[in-house]
């Protein structure tokens, strides 16, 4: 069973000042802002939500199919698919484009100044559901706004269940377009904030955006997760961690969780479980794909967690 994942692939650049960047910038020349930061650490991940969450649900053992545009930059990208055993034949190459890029500077405080070029994303809605094959979930992850409406339609024109996931893709969209998702969708997954916002849009209270899908997941970050389905709300608890090291990525694992567990049957519980157990692996490294524990060591640390077998 094969999970189609539509979403972005991006490089994140990532660089570290070490200093306070409210020691540089004049509250009264914001309107005249000019300022330079000396970033002696830098960084460059493979992310993306659709290369993340692929990249998690294979460290479970799942078939992810990622689905994307990217640009002509893509080779060492693409390297690290074919090391990861990822399958490239969705992903298209838009040569007059670069792949999406996020430049993040970071200060001792953990503020963020972070400059995002979408690139080829803009470029997603070339890609069509129906060009692949054995298709049995989908999800609907952040990308281009004409990309994802066309993907979410085409899932549910051709009867696959998908997540929708819009996080950072949410500003795109208004309260029509919100309402018509969630009434396409057949599981919608948000974070605490994107909740509220999505309420905002739509008029509907989370009870009320659970009626219209199977189940509707709302994540609290380390105060864990809630499950709304068939009229009752699940509670899922964090999975202990060993340290944070970076945020980054950790709701895309979440959601590969989410797949991995709707793939094989499992019920809520367990499912929500798994999703926790992802999020709190990638929090204890650096990057969104560093991590690489072996599904033995998952499970070892499912039981650990959790006290039951996955």
């Amino acid at each position: 069973m094969s999970a189609l994942i539509c979403g972005s692939y991006a490089f994140d650049t990532i660089m570290v000042f070490p200093d306070r960047f409210k020691n540089h910038i004049l509250p009264d020349k914001v309107h005249m802002l000019n300022v330079s930061f000396l970033v002696p650490a830098m960084r460059r991940e493979f992310g993306g939500c659709a290369g993340n969450i692929a990249y998690n649900l294979k460290l479970l053992g799942g078939d992810p199919v990622p689905m994307a545009t990217v640009g002509a930059d893509f080779d060492p990208y693409a390297e690290w698919l074919d090391k990861c055993g990822i399958s490239q034949k969705h992903i298209t190459v838009v040569p007059e484009h670069y792949t999406g890029q996020a430049f993040i500077t970071t200060d001792q405080d953990d503020n963020q100044i972070t400059a995002f070029h979408p690139g080829a994303m803009g470029e997603s809605h070339r890609n069509r559901v129906a060009d692949a094959s054995g298709i049995t979930l989908g999800i609907v992850s952040p990308d281009g706004r004409d990309g994802m409406i066309q993907h979410a339609q085409q899932f549910a024109e051709a009867g696959i269940p998908f997540i929708f996931d819009p996080g950072q893709g949410m500003p795109m969209f208004d309260g029509d377009d919100l309402r018509r998702f969630v009434e396409q969708a057949t599981y919608v997954t948000l974070n605490d904030y994107e909740a509220q916002l999505m309420s905002e849009r739509t008029g509907w209270s989370h009870e009320e955006l659970a009626q219209h899908v199977k189940a509707l997941i709302i994540t609290r970050g380390g105060d864990g997760s809630t499950i709304y389905t068939d009229g009752q709300q699940i509670q899922i608890p964090s999975a202990p961690i060993q340290g944070i090291k970076d945020p980054t990525g950790c709701g895309d694992a979440y959601r590969a969780g989410l797949l991995w567990g709707l793939l094989n049957g499992l019920d809520w519980e367990t499912t929500g479980r798994v999703a926790s157990l992802m999020g709190a692996i990638k929090i204890e490294h650096l990057g969104p794909q560093n991590h690489a524990p072996s599904r033995a060591d998952i499970e070892a640390r499912f039981k650990e967690a959790f006290g039951r077998e996955m």
